[in-house]
């Protein structure tokens, strides 16, 4: 893989955790200052619930980010480890799976068979093909466990604070039109951006997103307000 690829990997990957930690970090916190704005009225109870949240939930998703990118690094360690064996030991099979895939991609004849020998005289090229290739996995996309767990840690803080700034500044009634209406278009804004690195549609990825994840949180809230309606003392 060269560099190209390399950084054309990180950098989706980073993208992809940013848009995670944010949306993930907006939409929850979203929903809790919602129900607690519904339930209180009382804008230190919201702020500070709020605020609960967002430490809780960054902290979360970045353990989780770092657990998942590390248990992903070990699989892809595992693998690597399996086809290097496989070469080694079962060149003709592995030379075979080879002829087969990029049979597949539609080359033939003596251009396959050139294909073929150039992959599989270099070992390491043959791994890393058969890794690609057969396996469709790439050791950039979870190469940073600690990185992953950054990004999407301070991209969840970044996403949480984005309710509740209107509560600062505004009346509680105020706040939640203004947060509704921030938060929208940001969701919105973050699908757009998404669409740049996915190839698809701006408007319709902005949409989707902005749809999903107010539809999230709206569930959030609805959820918090019949608990709080709960006759429990």
């Amino acid at each position: 893989m060269d560099k190209k690829e390399r950084d054309h990997g990180s950098g989706s990957a980073i993208i992809r955790d940013l848009i995670l930690g944010g949306q993930d970090g907006l939409v929850n916190v979203l929903g809790i200052v919602l129900a607690i704005a519904e339930a209180t009225q009382s804008r230190y109870v919201i702020l500070i619930s709020g605020l609960a949240a967002t430490f809780a939930e960054s902290i979360s998703m970045a353990a989780v980010a770092y657990t998942s990118s590390k248990a992903s690094k070990e699989y892809y360690d595992k693998q690597l480890k399996r086809e290097w064996d496989e070469v080694q030991y079962a060149p003709d099979e592995e030379r075979a799976e080879v002829r087969s895939i990029y049979s597949a991609k539609g080359f033939k004849g003596e251009l396959l068979n050139k294909i073929v020998k150039q992959l599989t005289s270099n070992k390491k090229l043959w791994v890393e093909t058969m890794m690609k290739d057969e396996l469709g996995l790439s050791k950039d996309e979870f190469a940073h466990p600690i990185r992953d767990a950054l990004v999407v840690g301070v991209a969840a803080i970044v996403g949480s604070v984005i309710p509740l700034i209107a509560f600062v500044f505004m009346p509680i009634g105020s706040a939640v039109l203004t947060t509704l209406g921030v938060s929208t278009l940001t969701l919105f804004i973050s699908g757009a951006v998404k669409a740049k690195y996915t190839g698809t549609n701006s408007f319709k990825s902005g949409v989707e997103m902005a749809v999903v994840g107010m539809t999230a949180a709206i569930a959030g809230f609805l959820i918090g307000n019949a608990l709080g309606a709960l006759p429990i003392t």
